[in-house]
């Protein structure tokens, strides 16, 4: 295991542990494709990443990355069957490397709930949700961006199926997460106050939701 932790330092690095440069490189050519907006392209290259990582055994992280972003590029494509069989395969090879509690399987959780609830499959949708959350906040601390990320989604959940006094206090929480960590002029902190003050409109509370929209700062 030293010599396979070693291997995955230098790896990250670009530095190459035997063939691994050639798939950092593909992998890092899939993100840049994915940044500017060319999902299809992205896609070719993280099945060639995904195809590459088998080399690398089964004790080994790199092919559930590359089958997670591959996933991400079928979402943005809207190929959701495709990108939900490809999440639950990362899901299921990164709990078997590092563990159930890891941040990185709260991410994969995390969009796998996202897609479902962009499915309507809500009852899917809200294990993976609260999951996630409960994984960040154990790994992060209760006030960190990655928490305020899940609570956000988790949020939307309800938000969508008009349970809104189960959303309030998650879109409140992680508006205030987002302030102090972010900033409140950041983009993540104005979704936050925009969906949070849609929220208290749909919840006749107007008075409250024109005070979220007016502030500069997260309401305490």
């Amino acid at each position: 295991m030293r010599t396979l932790a070693l291997c995955l330092v230098v790896a990250w690095a670009l530095v190459g542990c035997g063939r691994s440069a050639g798939w950092e490189e593909t992998m890092a050519a899939g993100r840049q494709a994915l940044g500017r907006g060319d999902p299809a392209e992205a896609e070719r290259l993280f099945l060639a990443a995904a195809a590459m990582a088998e080399r690398f055994g089964a004790d080994d992280a790199r092919p559930a990355f590359a089958l997670y972003q591959l996933a991400q590029a079928e979402q943005a494509q809207r190929k959701f069957d495709q990108a939900e069989l490809h999440y639950g395969q990362a899901l299921k090879l990164l709990q078997e490397v590092r563990g159930a509690e890891h941040p990185d399987v709260a991410a994969i959780l995390n969009n796998l709930g996202v897609l479902h609830r962009l499915h309507g499959q809500f009852a899917e949708a809200e294990p993976l949700l609260r999951r996630a959350l409960a994984i960040k906040e154990k790994a992060f601390g209760p006030e960190h961006q990655e928490v305020a990320l899940g609570l956000h989604n988790l949020a939307m959940l309800y938000d969508t199926q008009g349970r809104y006094e189960q959303a309030e206090p998650l879109y409140r929480r992680a508006l205030v997460i987002r302030a102090q960590t972010l900033g409140p002029a950041h983009a993540d902190t104005t979704k936050s106050r925009r969906d949070y003050a849609a929220l208290l409109r749909k919840m006749q509370r107007d008075r409250e939701a024109a005070a979220v929209e007016a502030s500069v700062a997260a309401p305490r």
